[in-house]
């Protein structure tokens, strides 16, 4: 320990399931690290002890106090080196720690990643669908109202999406995601990744869909779903998506606007010029 020099916050990866995906690095740093932030200390004690790993957990959520996060920086600031681990995969996404990362950055700490499991790419990357352009939602609303109202945002996104979805919400999604993308959209399931019972579904959101149906084992466990982006040029765009180009068109020329609400919509440029057009000669 280098009393002169701050501590390093290190953001690890722990295995989704199986646990020979621990990587080696994440062994050694977890054991020399002065102290491990957990999301859950029980849960993450059993897979400590499974490497032998007796350095000391405090618990970390980002919905925890101020004083928690404080209590991190000022062992950074006192030289201390602390790791941040999830109840599986890699920390932030989806899961706690932004807050932490946010503070140590702003007051100038290393913060240094131990690269690991994630769901989302592992599944993404066994999906067939395209992996050139991807968006990661994290979990879609648990509420009909409000998750129809996202996927209804999403429709006219030309990026493969990626979603969590929990197991109890996993039917109701689904039948969201055929009233709103059409039940013929390419689809992936992903469930229990690495774990001993996973399994991989493909095909339209109606096919699997019905196998999910007719299977309850592929009700449980933890579940990526990734959805081939939108493909038709037919697509119509939202009365939102108008106002969007019509309000940018007032500050900016004709293909910056396209440009711009594309970026921020996930339409794709071209159509969103022919809307601007359109506009534009009213």
């Amino acid at each position: 320990m280098n009393l002169n020099q701050p501590g390093t916050l290190y953001i690890v990866a722990t295995p989704i399931g199986n646990l020979a995906d621990m990587v080696p690095r994440a062994v050694t740093t977890l054991h020399n690290v002065s102290v491990i932030a957990c999301e859950d200390t029980r849960h993450s004690k059993k897979l400590l002890s499974q490497f032998s790993i007796d350095t000391p957990c405090i618990t970390y959520h980002d919905y925890t106090d101020q004083k928690s996060v404080d209590k991190i920086l000022t062992r950074l600031q006192h030289s201390e080196d602390v790791a941040l681990i999830s109840d599986a995969g890699t920390p932030l996404i989806s899961d706690p720690g932004y807050r932490l990362v946010a503070q140590a950055r702003l007051r100038g700490f290393h913060v240094i990643p131990i690269p690991g499991a994630c769901a989302a790419t592992a599944a993404l990357s066994v999906s067939g669908l395209p992996t050139d352009k991807f968006r990661f939602l994290g979990f879609l609303p648990a509420k009909v109202g409000q998750r129809k109202k996202a996927l209804e945002e999403l429709k006219a996104v030309t990026e493969t999406l990626v979603f969590y979805e929990a197991p109890h919400r996993i039917l109701a999604s689904l039948n969201d995601l055929i009233d709103v993308f059409g039940q013929d959209r390419l689809a992936f399931m992903a469930r229990e990744v690495s774990k001993t019972f996973e399994t991989y579904l493909y095909g339209t959101i109606s096919q699997i869909k019905t196998q999910v149906n007719n299977d309850s084992n592929q009700q449980r466990g933890e579940i990526v779903i990734i959805i081939a982006g939108n493909t038709d040029s037919t697509y119509t765009h939202s009365p939102e998506t108008e106002s969007l180009v019509a309000l940018l068109l007032k500050e900016l020329p004709i293909t910056k606007a396209a440009s711009l609400a594309a970026k921020i919509t996930g339409g794709d440029k071209k159509q969103l010029y022919q809307v601007a057009l359109s506009l534009q000669n009213k």
